[in-house]
């Protein structure tokens, strides 16, 4: 029976309270760029985690886009070239 008291006990305290989700999700929304931020207004935690979500995936897209124009470029660059040594510079 002391099991599940301290059981019980330690869930409760672990749990997030409905200020502090709101509080987070706020915070959240503020992280997000204008573009992905449908109004001024408070919005739903579900809309904001969808939103943040989208975005999570267009940077992981463009980032894949650019992993592969960079790619493309030092293909055409000759390894020994000033070009070739300053993206390398940049990417260490």
């Amino acid at each position: 029976m002391s099991t599940r008291r301290s059981r019980s006990r330690r869930s409760s305290s672990s749990r997030i309270t409905d200020d502090q989700i709101i509080d987070l999700v706020s915070k959240l929304q503020a992280l997000l760029p204008e573009s992905h931020r449908r109004s001024t207004e408070r919005e739903s935690a579900a809309k904001v985690l969808q939103d943040t979500c989208n975005y999570i995936r267009s940077l992981h897209q463009e980032m894949d886009d650019l992993s592969e124009r960079l790619a493309e470029l030092l293909a055409t660059t000759e390894t020994t070239s000033d070009q070739a040594a300053i993206i390398r510079s940049l990417l260490m």
